[in-house]
């Protein structure tokens, strides 16, 4: 793809997600620490289930001394509705134990350092990253997968690879905004099974859609 196209890509989903990463982010949060835990319990659950369980999960345990202490049972009960939830409990209790002994209780920044936590990979790391720190990072989901092989951004099928090919596309300040700019549009409208071509503001630049809707639009 040409980085004309790259270009009107960002310029459309700019104008239809308008933000920062901060601002775009839809999970809920005060400090490094809410938004690390946040994001390990969004796995395979939606952000509305994450943000009705973390509020009394961190009135439970406001800090990570509080939850690196919590029986893990408590927790696995506290957010049972996010699903695999004594997989994630192990890894909440066990990141925020690691930061309280090992980071003074403050959120590393760096990915190398982040990706060493329990439950924590690279997708993990870079929201934290490019969301409360303000630093390079571009989240690879399933959404932004699915969108950056249909657009046409990248034919890579890992997360690391298509996260490679997005780096050297999109703007390094750009990079946080637009995964989560993909996310959005990948639910609204470029759905896995049924994607909404014809009234896809991006179909003029996807080398999925239909050819009538990429001549039309």
């Amino acid at each position: 793809m040409g980085r004309q196209q790259v270009e009107q890509i960002i310029k459309q989903l700019d104008a239809l997600y308008p933000g920062d990463a901060k601002t775009l982010c839809a999970l809920q949060f005060e400090t490094p620490f809410q938004l690390l835990v946040a994001t390990v319990l969004s796995a395979q659950t939606t952000d509305a289930v994450v943000n009705s369980v973390t509020q009394p999960l961190f009135a439970r345990f406001p800090t990570p001394d509080a939850l690196g202490s919590a029986a893990v049972d408590e927790v696995a009960q506290l957010i049972y509705s996010t699903g695999f939830y004594r997989t994630k409990a192990s890894h909440v209790v066990a990141l925020a134990d690691r930061i309280a002994h090992q980071y003074g209780g403050e959120v590393p920044s760096e990915l190398s350092e982040l990706t060493t936590l329990p439950g924590v990979g690279r997708k993990t790391a870079n929201v934290v990253r490019s969301v409360y720190f303000g630093l390079p990072g571009l989240p690879v989901d399933t959404h932004v997968s699915r969108l950056s092989n249909r657009l046409g951004l990248s034919n890579a099928q890992t997360p690391e690879a298509i996260e490679q090919d997005l780096c050297g596309l999109v703007p390094q300040v750009r990079w946080g905004s637009f995964s989560l700019q993909l996310i959005l549009h990948g639910r609204r409208i470029c759905r896995a099974k049924t994607p909404s071509c014809f009234r896809c503001e991006l179909s003029s630049y996807c080398d999925s859609a239909p050819s009538s809707v990429r001549v039309s639009s």
